[in-house]
């Protein structure tokens, strides 16, 4: 019989631990939130994967992924974030009380920020599920490279990744063949790169080529390559092979739930929120053009900070404005409006008049948006009339009388308005 799984209780759950969400992460613990990560492999995601990571701003010397991203879990751990090291199985984003489920644990939050990434491109192709990873085909220069010492790896693809994870690779094996889809000549990778590339003799190019499918007795041994003009195959004896040819949004685990594009990205506002309240999202698994580590790290930041927003905000609409022990009247209104301000010191007034029996609250759009939308005031000035913790009625009627006709049956008073 299987265990009951352990309960526990988190302000933000964060689902992913690459650079996007070790800073949002770092920016939910720094506003004092109970913040989780969940990370079901090397925390840092695919940034650890990268060599030399020079363009990320603030080092002007080349850093290496994984050093790069111990940096972003120290400085997130210091502001309390817990970090967890396993898959997530199942979640529940609808509602307040929102769920991440791993094999022992089910954690509870009222906000929750994908950062899950991407995951590498697979070709495809016959013999490719068979010398996955450890058998033969790779995903990580920075990982393998001291295995293919002396050895003859295949590289597939031919933009940055691909040409510098290359040129790293050839200070290990003893020769690295570059397969390239291109016609000879044409690289993808920017031109320090190509020129570099070019300069290498532990390099080798085989243009007009695609994989057709990879041979092996239980590890890799062949890979069978189609020239793309003629059709003729030719095999290639090779020790490991890389890929790099991009990636693909690890979004499976939320369809049904979000909203996913054609080719499984999430969309989000660009405060990083998606249609599901409290549901955040940010770095490679958005939709969005450009998918560097800064990018990743300012979709981070903004979705930190808004989580954190949210979950202030409910905050108040739950314990301030359904406030149960009055009826309630709610002026939402524009703080930059001549007319709102004007208007505030005759609802001042009438809160006076009623001696305690009825709770004024001031909701201003300009800080406040969200929670005028979550009361469903949509005209400004406004006002919202609540009894016993809900919204009772709305009313964009602000003359004095009407009002407190208003409040008069709300607080059930026999008749009359008072003077």
């Amino acid at each position: 019989m299987a265990s009951e799984k352990q309960h526990e209780r988190f302000d933000v759950v964060v689902v992913g631990g690459g650079p996007a969400g070790l800073t949002a992460a770092l920016y939910a613990g720094r506003a004092r939130l109970k913040t989780l990560v969940v990370e079901k492999g090397l925390v840092g995601g695919l940034a650890t994967y990268t060599n030399e990571i020079c363009n990320y701003p603030g080092f002007p010397e080349e850093i290496t992924g994984i050093e790069l991203m111990r940096r972003f879990e120290a400085q997130a751990r210091r502001f309390g974030v817990v970090v967890k090291n396993t898959p997530v199985k199942k979640v529940a984003l609808s509602g307040v009380d929102k769920t991440v489920e791993t094999f022992r644990t089910v954690f509870h939050a009222r906000a929750v920020i994908i950062a899950t990434g991407g995951k590498p491109r697979l070709l495809g192709v016959p013999g490719e599920a068979d010398f996955l990873y450890d058998k033969g085909i790779s995903f990580c220069a920075t990982c393998d490279a001291a295995q293919c010492t002396d050895r003859t790896v295949l590289v597939i693809g031919s933009g940055d990744a691909a040409i510098e994870e290359a040129l790293f690779l050839t200070k290990f094996a003893r020769k690295v063949i570059v397969s390239v889809v291109h016609e000879e000549g044409h690289l993808d990778a920017h031109a320090g790169a190509r020129e570099e590339a070019f300069k290498n003799p532990k390099l080798e190019f085989r243009w007009s080529t695609a994989v057709e499918r990879f041979e092996g007795e239980g590890r890799l041994q062949n890979v069978i390559l189609k020239n793309t003009r003629t059709g003729a195959l030719s095999p290639v004896a090779v020790d490991r092979c890389f890929y790099f040819i991009g990636y693909v949004p690890a979004t499976e685990l939320f369809a049904g739930q979000l909203a996913l594009t054609p080719r499984g990205y999430i969309t989000t506002d660009p405060r990083m929120r998606t249609a599901i309240e409290g549901v955040f999202a940010a770095g490679d698994v958005r939709d969005t053009s450009l998918r560097q580590v800064a990018t990743a790290v300012g979709d981070g930041a903004t979705a930190g900070f808004e989580a954190g927003r949210y979950l202030a905000e409910l905050e108040v609409y739950e314990g301030q404005l359904l406030q149960k022990e009055r009826p309630g009247l709610i002026y939402v209104y524009s703080a930059i409006d001549e007319r709102s301000r004007q208007l505030l010191p005759m609802l001042e007034e009438i809160e006076r008049h009623y001696a305690g029996r009825i709770k004024l609250n001031v909701v201003d759009v300009y800080k406040g948006e969200g929670l005028a939308a979550r009361l469903g005031a949509q005209a400004v000035p406004s006002l919202v009339f609540t009894r016993d913790g809900a919204v009772h009625a709305l009313s964009d009627d602000l003359a004095r009388p009407a009002i407190m006709a208003a409040l008069d049956a709300l607080i059930g008073r026999a008749g009359g308005t008072p003077s």
